[in-house]
């Protein structure tokens, strides 16, 4: 490469900073006590929500305020006692536990006890896989 002339240098100089601070960052401890000991303005604001899940204008939404102008006791649909009967006996004939029933319909235990007690919210899918495993009709008595 000799011949061809002086080498030069065409590069850039490159100056690395740190970023500036961020708002966590002016938050912290440490720089607030900073800015108090150099006699700097603080602003401190709480807000309302603060620390919670709950959005700004959560407070009292339209449902809440027809559930509370509601006159009747509203309750869900529990299973009927025909419906439990029914239930109980299916499982007795075959000669399964509440237990061995949940396993066959891929269920909590608790699910069959809450059937067999009345406590439960009718689930026509949960119905469908008992009459099924107890090979009976529960579906339609009245």
């Amino acid at each position: 490469m000799a011949g061809i002339g002086p080498l030069t240098q065409d590069w850039e100089p490159v100056v690395i900073r740190k970023k500036a601070p961020n708002t966590a960052a002016k938050k912290d401890e440490k720089a607030v006590n900073a800015a108090r000991r150099s006699g700097a303005e603080i602003e401190t604001v709480r807000k309302s929500t603060a620390g919670t899940n709950k959005a700004a204008s959560s407070s009292t939404s339209l449902n809440t305020r027809k559930l509370d102008d509601e006159t009747e006791n509203l309750s869900h649909e529990r299973v009927p006692t025909e419906l439990k009967k029914c239930i109980m006996q299916a499982r007795m004939d075959k000669k399964l536990t509440q237990a061995q029933l949940a396993q066959l319909i891929n269920e909590k235990p608790q699910v069959i006890q809450e059937y067999e007690s009345g406590k439960a919210i009718p689930n026509q899918q949960i119905i469908i896989k008992l009459e099924r495993a107890l090979g009976a009709k529960l579906r339609g008595k009245k």
